[in-house]
């Protein structure tokens, strides 16, 4: 097969596929001449699996990004064996300090066949998941204090400031806290909600929680020592479990 064809055929199942993914994701296609973009890229892949070991031995040449609002990013590569498909990646965020990543699993890399419609689906069980909740984590590593999300369940952080931070495991739960004032941090991922405006404030914790409870999200709120929430705080929302204040993780 030419090179033309395979880097038609790449970007053509990159488009359909995040098309198909849950939430809103758009495709790039980084073409053979792209070196910069394609090292840089490789650098980031975050794996210790499967794509890994296709990387040692066979570097990239062209590669498609599936990139999704909140700064989530996957790679689709060629499959180098006698099958057809590809192999996709989860996509590590830049700017982060390595100690965000110690004792968190790598969300390694599947292998998918040549449907891109199946492999949708595959990508939403599996890969996706995994890698949500690395995000999640390593997020809430780079900012330490903030209470890490869960797919299920959003856990609102008070900061000292007086705003309100999170780290939204699942898009859905990204959109709901955009909706009502919050702001992504580009760097880390952690979206904040400021308290110079208790009334505002107060009122879009309130709104926050039926609109999640909806989705089969729940909610909570964590105090940091020396904080006490302001009285105007939703009540329906729980406090964090003792419990699980710290995540249970594998170690490297």
């Amino acid at each position: 097969m030419h090179d033309h064809d395979t880097s038609e055929r790449l970007a053509s199942y990159a488009d359909v596929l995040a098309g198909e993914l849950p939430g809103t994701w758009t495709s790039s296609h980084l073409p053979a001449d792209a070196k910069d973009d394609l090292a840089e890229l490789t650098d980031r892949i975050w794996d210790l699996d499967l794509v890994a070991a296709s990387l040692s031995e066979h570097p990239l040449r062209q590669a498609a990004v599936l990139s999704r609002p909140d700064g989530a990013q996957l790679v689709l590569l060629d499959r180098h064996d006698e099958r057809d498909g590809f192999l996709i990646a989860a996509v590590a965020p830049r700017a982060l300090p390595a100690e965000a990543y110690r004792a968190v699993p790598e969300p390694n890399g599947i292998a998918l066949a040549d449907d891109p419609f199946l492999s949708a689906e595959q990508v939403a069980g599996d890969l996706l998941a995994r890698y949500d909740s690395a995000l999640a984590q390593v997020r809430h590593n780079a900012l330490g204090g903030i209470q890490p999300s869960q797919p299920d369940r959003v856990v609102l952080t008070w900061q000292h400031d007086g705003g309100v931070a999170a780290a939204p495991a699942d898009h859905r739960a990204s959109a709901v806290l955009v909706a009502h004032g919050f702001l992504q941090d580009p760097q880390s991922g952690i979206y904040r909600l400021n308290g110079d405006d208790t009334q505002a404030q107060a009122r879009a914790l309130r709104k926050i929680g039926p609109q999640l409870d909806a989705l089969g999200i729940g909610t909570a709120l964590q105090h940091p020592a020396n904080r006490i929430a302001p009285t105007s705080a939703p009540a329906s929302m729980p406090p964090v479990p003792a419990g699980s204040r710290t995540p249970v993780i594998r170690s490297r």
